[in-house]
This record gives structure tokens, sequence and C-alpha cells, in this order.
């Protein structure tokens, strides 16, 4: 009779799959607490809405209507509309509304990016030990940044599943795979093959796509590379200093997590030639004068992995005089971040005045009549999409550069918008939104700072509004 094979070493159900129920759990966490988007996902948001409630009706598409500054692949948005299709299928036979068909989306994607971490972990694990696993699973729980993008449909998160998968081929040393030209494991001629063949591909590829949706011939990931790169447009939604990537951005993502990463590096060559083209990659970003965060996301994971060897390191060592103190500060680094992580979380969570506003206008009114709402810029970029919108009797409206004074001459039912006061208009009640975060004598030492950011006005001309109760503005 065959003796059952013994559990490798760190292994066991939670090295198997509990480690990603855990990021998935805290990622799930915060796409159910934070459902809506805002402006930089809107044309993805938008194109999954579309592809899945207007499939081949291209004509009724938002993109067509707001086409954006620069066209945009309709890639990653067909690929998470595909997988999500099901789901939303079944949704859509039970009538459930359309803001759970937003769930289902931003949940897929979130399973996309976290299986792509998983296959990283566990070449992590093959790799570095399980120990170095481990803490490669809890660094990236105690942060906020990673998990909460998980599942937000931006370009960038889309190539973060792609980035992991690369990752996790690099330390399986399946150089063709991450196209590791600089590395002597495989030749420069076969890397520049490689590169040159997948390039096409993906060029006629995304070239057919979408060329098809935005109705011309069209490669947009070139118009945007030249109008971020080389004409440097994107500047003009506000620029950083050179260093900002390197003295904001990944510490205020990574937390503890960046000192540990540096010395990662000086602890254990090992991840030296995986951590050093990422480290030029965010050097070559930081010459674009416009930089957010979400640029770099996809050098987190590595980052994070050279933390991890310098986290394995001080546990190993926890029990020697001088890396037992150095252990306990470790451990003090990572509670730190776990409040950290909270505080910034419950402030995203009030980042989205304009989608509460639209479910609150929705809750207070139920009658048959027909409704015409119009939203304003700010309004659609701080948590509306067409995902918030309700069927029959309620009507939309995002036409933009309406006078303030116009609005009076139109026949709106509703306006959601950051005016106070409109005339002939009441205004019924107010959102408030995050504004910073204050220092305070006590326990927690930080709160937030909370002021009104979206107001719902009613006209008056229409006696049924005025008749509902409201709870006005401040």
């Amino acid at each position: 009779m065959p003796r059952p094979k013994p559990a490798a070493a760190g292994g066991g159900w939670l090295s198997g799959w509990g480690w990603d129920l855990m990021l998935g759990s805290i990622a799930a966490f915060y796409a159910v607490m934070a459902p809506y988007t805002k402006v930089e996902e809107s044309f993805n948001v938008q194109a999954i809405h579309d592809i899945l409630y207007h499939t081949y009706h291209i004509e009724k598409y938002d993109h067509l209507e707001f086409p954006g500054v620069v066209p945009r692949t309709f890639i990653g948005a067909f690929v998470i509309s595909i997988l999500s299709s099901p789901t939303v299928f079944v949704l859509r036979l039970l009538r459930v509304p359309k803001f759970y068909s937003l769930l289902t989306v931003r949940l897929t994607l979130s399973c996309v990016t976290l299986m792509s971490l998983r296959l990283l972990r566990v070449q992590v694990k093959k790799k570095f030990g399980h120990q170095a696993e481990a803490f490669f699973v809890v660094l990236t729980a105690i942060q906020f940044h990673l998990l909460f993008y998980s599942s937000r449909p931006l370009p960038n998160i889309f190539a973060l599943a792609l980035v992991n998968l690369a990752y996790s081929f690099w330390f399986k040393g399946s150089y063709l795979c991450t196209l590791r030209a600089l590395s002597r494991s495989v030749s420069l001629l076969e890397a520049i093959k490689c590169c040159i063949s997948t390039t096409l591909v993906c060029i006629g590829f995304t070239v057919l796509i979408d060329s098809i949706m935005w109705r011309r011939i069209l490669w947009p990931e070139f118009q945007v590379l030249w109008f971020n790169s080389v004409l440097n447009r994107s500047s003009e939604w506000g620029t950083h200093s050179i260093h900002w990537y390197f003295t904001s951005a990944l510490p205020r993502s990574m937390i503890v997590a960046y000192p540990l990463c540096m010395v990662g590096a000086l602890l254990d060559r090992r991840i030296v030639p995986y951590m050093f083209p990422v480290f030029l990659f965010v050097v070559l970003y930081s010459k674009l004068p416009h930089k957010e965060l979400r640029f770099i996301i996809g050098s987190i994971p590595m980052f994070n992995v050279s933390a991890s060897l310098t986290a394995s390191r001080l546990y190993n060592n926890r029990k020697k005089a001088g890396w037992n103190l150095l252990f306990i500060l470790m451990l003090g680094a990572f509670l730190v971040s776990l409040g950290y992580s909270t505080v910034t979380f419950m402030a995203s969570y009030n980042n989205y005045p304009g989608g509460y506003a639209l479910k609150a206008l929705h809750e207070a009114d139920s009658s048959v009549k027909e409704k015409m709402v119009h939203i304003d810029a700010f309004t659609a970029m701080s948590g509306v999409s067409r995902f918030c919108e309700n069927e029959y009797p309620w009507r939309y409206s995002k036409e933009e550069e309406i006078p303030i004074e116009e609005f009076e001459k139109r026949n709106f039912t509703y306006l959601l918008n950051e005016h106070r006061s409109i005339g002939g208009y009441q205004c019924l009640f107010a959102v408030d939104g995050f504004s910073r975060v204050k220092l305070t004598p006590q326990i927690p030492p930080l709160s937030l700072v909370k002021e009104p950011k979206v107001f719902a006005h009613g006209n008056t001309r229409d006696p049924d509004i005025l008749s509902l109760s409201w709870p006005g503005c401040p």
C-alpha cells in the first residue's frame, strides 16, 4: 500500500490557496466597500458596460459621444467583459440593478490580477523559500494601494496581470517568455526576433479591434504614447518633481516594505538582477513631468519580493543579539503600515460623492413618473458611470458646458453638481466627500475632514419633488 506523500515544508492548505484567499478577501472588501469608479477609469468602465449591455450596437457606445482627449484601446475591456459576461447575463435575466454588474466586473478583474499574483507568489516560494513567500503575502496585505487598485479598470491594472505573469516566468527561468534581453540566458538575436514578432501580432490585433470600435483606422496606444511622451501634453494635468516616485509615491504605497526592499538588494544578491531593470523602469518614467502611482504600480510586486527577503532574514535571526531589536522594530512598522492603510482606505471610501449622490437620489424618488437627471462633469468624475444608471422612468444627461443660469430654462427634473445654489431649483441634499487628514491630540491621532462635494437639486416647477421629504443642504 503506497505511503502518503509528506506535506512540503511550509506547505499545506495555507500555502496552496490560503494566502490567495486572504489577499482575495481584502481585495473583495475594498471593491464592495468602494464600488464606484473615478475619471481615470471612466473609459474602460463605460466600454465594459457598453460591451455587456449594447453588444454589437456600437452607435450606442459612450466613447462615440465622449471620446476623451486621446482614444484608448478596447482590448482590456473586451477581456474583462468576456470573463464577466456569464454572471452579468444571469443578473440581467433576474432584472438585478446594473450596479451589481459593476461589482461583478470589479471582482472579475480582481480575480485576474490576483491569479497572476498567485503565480508570482509560487515562484517566489520556489526560488527564495516559504518564509519569503509568507512575508511577500503579508507585506502585500498590509499595503493599501496594490489590492485596492487590483479591481479598478485602469489600463495599468490590465497590464499589471501581464507584468506579474512575466515576473513569474522570469523567476521560473522561462527567458523567452520574459524577453530577458539583459541576461546571457537568451541571446540578443533570439530576444529581438521574439520582440518583433510579438509586437507585430499585438499591434495588428489592437489595430483590427480598435479600428472597428472607433470607426476609423487607429492604433490607440501609439497615440497615447505620442500624446504623453513626445508632445508631453499629459503635463497639463499636473506635474511632480523628478524624484516624486522615490520620495512620495513608493513610500506611501509600500510603507514598511520600501526601506526593506532597499536592504534586500544588499542582503541577498540573487534579487539584484531582477530588481535592477524594474528600478531603471521607474527612473525612466521619472523623466515624464506628469506622474501618478498607477503608472509604476507594476514595479511594486518586485520590490515587495526584495522586501520579503529582508523580512525573512530578520525573522531567521530574531534570537540573535541586535537582530532581535531590529525584528521587533519591523513588527512595529508592520502595525504602523496597517494603521496607515486603514486611514487611506477610509479616505478612499469617502472619495466617490457622485456615486453616493446618484444612489441616494434613486432611493429617495420611487415614483413612476419620468425623470431627467443632469450629471455635471465633477459628479461624473467622482463615481457616476453607466452602471449606476437605472432603467425607465429614469433618464440621464451629461451635456457639458451648460452655463449655470441656463439650467432655469431647461426642463431637468434633478441636477447633480458641485454648486450649492442654482436658480429655479431647490437644493435637496448634499453628499460629503474626503477633504484632508487632520492631526488630533487623541487616539487615534488622525481624523478625516469631510465637506460637501456634490449637491442634488430639484426643479421647483415640479410639485411632486417638493412634496417628498428631503434633508436639505447645509
